[in-house]
């Protein structure tokens, strides 16, 4: 490739990936992996839609946001009163519930990792033991224990080492600022005058300006390092905590799914970000004038507080599920998983008490670069021998915005037995609180991209189920003929083609959907 060439390429791509909406755009017109979501609108001109109720569980939404306040669901059944009107046993659930909360208000920001917690479980009972003095009845989770304990040995050391790290650079790096404020005798250092003790005499004062200059180069500010070490902390402490009982707060047995009836009505919580944006990639509206579009023009988002700053619990993603199918949820969108799941029985009976009342369950594959053929992530639409639950699943991995280089996204898990469909998931444009917005990359955006068009279809041809609206889709899809680098954490550089990395072989495609959907229609009448 010539050297001008070369820098056009560049160009264009960077042009390419700094585009607001890109998702949303098409290929041959755009030159972005999109979803030709205006081609799909042109062809619905005309027809009459109705409203589709999507559930998001999530870490909770910013319901007042001003893009996202007027496609909120709204229990019609439920008054802001103090009262249980609707009986369900949650008070003034206007706009969902929240299962990460107590009677007070309070609310659980931080949990540890699903990993941690069954650790924590298992260590009293069997850390002293060794194989010959298990019972028969016992056998299986003593081997889960020992998976467990040697993940969360190696997960904990590395969690100290760079916590310890952090902690010896914050204090190298206070002391040097303190140091060097005594000499000068000012609270303000100035850094011409830290440069010439570079050629003091005395050792100490020299590595201090050093230290200094070091860090102003590489911008290591007090604010930077205080971040750091904070999520540091957080990692060591709460994260891989076995001993943590965070839990607590909300005041149910999380290990019994017949305590059903906890939690508050807060369903933006303390940390809405993640749910704020995935809710706007479905549903923002589409009418006013800022450059924030969400996908499906007619839907109400129901809003379900399950997900902290760890990792979910089995039983609040369980009753979740079971309160929006029972409130009118027609779609379900989770954008989380976990690699452990030690109670999935609550959730695999409520993934067969979705199927039962034909709710479309759409999920995030993950951003571990792995193959969940062989590493699954949970919630799963597999029980525990294997067998699928149900066929209203759809589990989504994140595709590039332009296929010159690579379809999937480096972080994406894929599997082609396991991931579903690929839909863009990198610097997806949407939705952030206090009415503003924002970029992100994951798994988690390219779900709701996949919900938001699943409610399309189901709000403009209400005639179809939701396993035809789920075979539409799989069957609608872009596909790419030529191979695609596979996500690796090793960097290897393997390739593969899209059939060989999700079941459909291909990118979610909008218009191609709504034409089939319209040739489906035509058939029925």
């Amino acid at each position: 490739m010539k050297y001008t060439t070369l820098l056009a390429f560049v160009f264009l791509s960077l042009t390419l990936m700094s585009q607001k909406n890109w998702h949303l755009k098409d290929l041959k017109k755009d030159g972005n992996l999109g979803i030709s979501l205006d081609k799909a609108y042109k062809l619905l001109q005309g027809r009459k839609s109705q409203p589709i109720v999507v559930a998001v569980i999530d870490g909770g939404i910013d319901t007042a946001h001003v893009d996202l306040k007027d496609v909120m669901w709204r229990n019609p059944q439920e008054k802001y009163n103090g009262i249980d009107d609707d009986g369900n046993g949650y008070v003034d659930d206007i706009f969902g519930w929240n299962f990460l909360g107590n009677a007070k208000g309070e609310n659980i920001k931080d949990e540890a990792y699903e990993l941690t917690r069954v650790y924590g479980r298992l260590k009293n009972k069997f850390a002293h033991k060794n194989e010959e003095d298990i019972l028969p009845n016992e056998k299986a989770e003593y081997f889960l224990f020992k998976k467990v304990e040697k993940e969360f040995n190696e997960k904990y050391n590395e969690a100290y080492s760079n916590y310890q790290i952090l902690l010896n650079n914050y204090l190298k790096y206070v002391n040097t600022i303190n140091s060097l404020k005594r000499y000068f005798g000012k609270e303000e250092l100035n850094t011409q005058e830290v440069r010439t003790l570079l050629r003091s005499e005395i050792d100490s004062l020299r590595i201090l300006a050093g230290n200094y200059l070091s860090y102003l180069k590489n911008d290591l500010y007090y604010n930077y390092l205080e971040n750091k070490l904070n999520e540091a902390k957080k990692t060591l402490f709460v994260d891989y905590n076995p001993d943590t009982n965070i839990r607590a707060l909300v005041g149910d047995n999380p290990y019994d799914i017949n305590d059903s009836i906890y939690g508050n009505n807060d369903v933006k919580g303390p940390s809405p970000s993640h749910g704020t944006f995935v809710a706007g990639i479905i549903a923002a509206l589409r009418t006013n004038d800022n450059d924030c579009y969400g996908i499906a023009d007619n839907v109400k988002i129901m809003a379900l507080r399950v997900v902290p700053g760890g990792d979910e619990r089995d039983k609040d993603i369980a009753l979740a599920i079971r309160y929006a199918v029972r409130k009118g949820a027609k779609i379900i969108n989770m954008s989380f998983g976990k690699p452990y799941s030690p109670e999935k029985e609550f959730v695999d009976d409520a993934i067969r008490f979705a199927h039962k009342h034909g709710v479309l369950l759409i999920h995030a594959a993950g951003n571990e670069s792995e193959n969940n053929d062989s590493i699954p992530r949970y919630p799963s639409v597999f029980d525990i021998n294997n067998k699928k639950i149900t066929d209203l699943w759809i589990n989504v991995g994140a595709s590039n915005n332009y296929p010159l280089e690579s379809v999937v996204a480096y972080f994406s898990n894929y599997g082609k037995n396991t991931v579903d469909i690929f839909a863009p998931g990198v610097k997806i444009y949407s939705t952030a609180p206090n009415n503003s917005f924002n970029s992100s990359n994951g798994t988690s955006a390219a779900a709701p991209v996949v919900t938001g068009v699943a409610a399309l279809l189901m709000s403009y041809f209400p005639e179809l189920s939701a396993s035809e609206i789920k075979d539409i889709l799989m069957k609608s899809v872009f596909k790419k003929k030529i191979k695609t680098p596979v996500p690796s954490k090793q960097f290897l550089l393997s390739e593969d083609y899209l059939h060989n990395l999700c079941v459909s072989g291909g990118v979610l495609n909008a218009e191609k959907a709504v034409k089939m959907a319209i040739k489906i229609t035509k058939k029925k009448r």
